[in-house]
């Protein structure tokens, strides 16, 4: 079992209840312990370099608060096998005021520095604004030039050099556009992301500052590229919530979702997100550690002083509520009324695992999603009976790309549970099919709708027009009627609603069909200028085959209140 005294500490004051921690904190948690701590085999804690970098830190700068000992030994955890780094991306939301730029401020000074041991570990401090940007770099400047801190400083003040003649003098540089170690040769730059003249290097580590006002990768996807050719290559991504939706932050943050859900593979990346769990604690202050881990008990001097002034800002909002969304979005990491959030929440889609009601006597509307011939086709049939909707899904998967995504060959992948999907253990349940072709004969979807009119009747297919073209002909000389639409995405606020209002009344039966509880899980519903639309949380690998044929079938549901009202006109009683 992996051993840090600060680790220790920190989980001891959760377990004892002295500690407020939000859910993907205690998510966060119980990945380390089940994934990381007990492979003491496998990876090891370096402690002469985290008491370097604290007595580093806290003799030069402040004494660090518990969550930031709490990440350090993390920091400078390494694999047994070769010695490198086993988390190389920290993201680190925190509410304003926790004092992220102080702490990304000392690593770097760290990082450049004999004790850390790495020659020509450069570091990129980047920010929307140049103001930003040199924020943390500014404060390191400050330390090496400040009267008292010679022995950092390698040209300290002409009168300190006549002073002291024969004194050897400090390791630091600090110049206004650069801060040098002279023992390392490593170097601390600023650069604001908007610069035209952005290079990927040789950098050591990047900190990304407000990385949530970022409106794409743009800017690390180019920086990033240099990492990995210097020894124990380091990304930092500091920011809070933010206003800017639909860009960068929300895919990191759909991506730390992804990992601390366990269904991704953390693949070098600490997710340290620090939010209140519901807008409601925003008016119990004794739960705000929630989003700012600073304020923790007991208090610092600055915590107490930070709130303080959180406090009064919050009395202020009852005069000036057009202060709230920054109050609510930076200091609360919440977006009120927020524009984007999953479809169905963990509780709705387990309502929806119970028995189909009786599907015989119902006619069904049939409906298809096909994105691509070269991963997923979803074909469904939507049934209604009173208020309840059933729907049933079957998924036709190119070989290969399971193989590619999921591992599905590998003998990992032979039952539920793993973080990729199990495609094996769905195959079994019978919900998917998995084609051993280059594309999908679109055969394969005629013959199932065949199969499944010959079980329950019916004979309208939905579907989205990509791809109809080959389909329709098909079908329709099967004898089905097809209506096609030609922009699904432009259907999605007629019925958002509709859809909704069934997940959250748990009006919606997907029965045993845990890959439709998947499809539906990768969906998030986002508000636009239009209404709202349903999009994937991810490109690749979180699929929304299933929950795009629902979609399909959804938007006829109507049809089908016409048929429960004609069944039970035909009831004698």
């Amino acid at each position: 079992m992996l051993y840090s005294k600060y680790v220790d500490a920190y989980y001891e004051k959760w377990k004892s209840g002295r500690y407020v921690l939000c859910n993907k904190n205690l998510q966060l948690l119980e990945f380390l312990e089940r994934d990381i701590l007990p492979y003491d085999d496998i990876y090891y804690f370096d402690d002469q370099k985290i008491e370097d970098y604290i007595d580093f830190s806290e003799t030069w700068y402040f004494e660090l608060d518990d969550w930031e000992k709490f990440i350090v030994p993390f920091i400078f955890l390494f694999r047994v096998e070769d010695d490198e780094v086993v988390f190389d991306e920290f993201v680190i939301v925190v509410g304003r005021g926790a004092g992220k730029n102080g702490f990304v401020s000392t690593l770097s000074h760290y990082f450049i520095s004999s004790l850390h041991g790495v020659d020509n570990y450069d570091i990129t401090l980047v920010a929307n604004s140049e103001k930003q940007a040199k924020r943390s770099f500014s404060d390191v400047r400050l330390i090496i030039t400040k009267r008292g801190n010679e022995a950092l400083n390698a040209n300290p003040p002409t009168e300190y050099k006549e002073a002291h003649p024969n004194e050897e003098y400090g390791e630091f540089e600090g110049y206004k556009s650069r801060i040098t170690s002279l023992e390392t040769q490593s170097e601390i730059i600023f650069v604001a992301a908007n610069s035209s003249t952005l290079d990927g290097g040789r950098e050591g580590c990047i900190i990304y500052d407000e990385f949530h006002e970022m409106e794409d990768s743009s800017i690390p996807d180019v920086l990033g590229g240099g990492i990995g050719k210097t020894q124990w290559g380091r990304q930092f991504y500091i920011g809070t919530k933010g206003f800017v939706r639909g860009g960068y932050f929300d895919e990191k943050y759909a991506r730390c979702e992804a990992i601390l859900n366990g269904e991704e593979d953390f693949n070098g990346i600490f997710p340290f997100i620090n939010e209140l769990d519901d807008i409601e604690e925003m008016d119990d202050p004794t739960l705000w550690p929630k989003a700012n881990p600073s304020l923790q008990e007991p208090l610092t001097k600055r915590a107490k002083r930070l709130i303080r002034t959180m406090k009064k800002e919050y009395t202020e909002l009852n005069y000036s509520p057009s202060k709230r969304p920054a109050f609510v979005t930076k200091r609360m990491n919440v977006i009120e009324g927020d524009t984007e959030h999953s479809v169905a929440s963990k509780g709705e889609l387990d309502a929806t695992r119970r028995p189909y009601f009786e599907l015989d006597g119902l006619t069904p509307l049939y409906s298809l999603d096909y994105g691509s011939v070269r991963d997923f086709a979803s074909c469904g049939a939507l049934f209604k009976q009173d208020l309840d909707y059933a729907f049933l899904q079957h998924s036709f998967v190119i070989k290969n790309f399971v193989d590619v995504h999921y591992g599905y060959s590998n003998s990992a992948n032979q039952s539920g549970g793993e973080k990729k999907a199990p495609i094996k253990k769905w195959e079994g349940d019978g919900v998917l099919t998995v084609i051993d072709e280059p594309s999908l004969n679109p055969q394969h979807i005629v013959d199932w709708f065949v199969m499944a009119r010959e079980m329950y009747g019916g004979n309208k297919i939905i579907a989205d027009n990509y791809k109809l073209d080959i389909l329709r002909p098909l079908l329709e000389a099967e004898g089905f009627e097809v209506e096609s639409i030609r922009r699904p995405q432009a259907i999605h606020p007629l019925i958002a609603s509709r859809i909704e209002d069934a997940f959250a009344n748990n009006k919606i039966i997907f029965a045993d069909d845990d890959m439709m509880r998947w499809y539906t899980n990768n969906v998030f519903v986002k508000e636009t200028s239009v209404g709202k639309i349903f999009l994937k949380k991810e490109a690749v690998k979180r699929k929304t085959d299933g929950f795009q044929a629902l979609v399909h079938a959804m938007y006829r549901a109507t049809e089908l209140d016409e048929q429960s009202a004609f069944v039970l006109d035909d009831i004698d009683f």
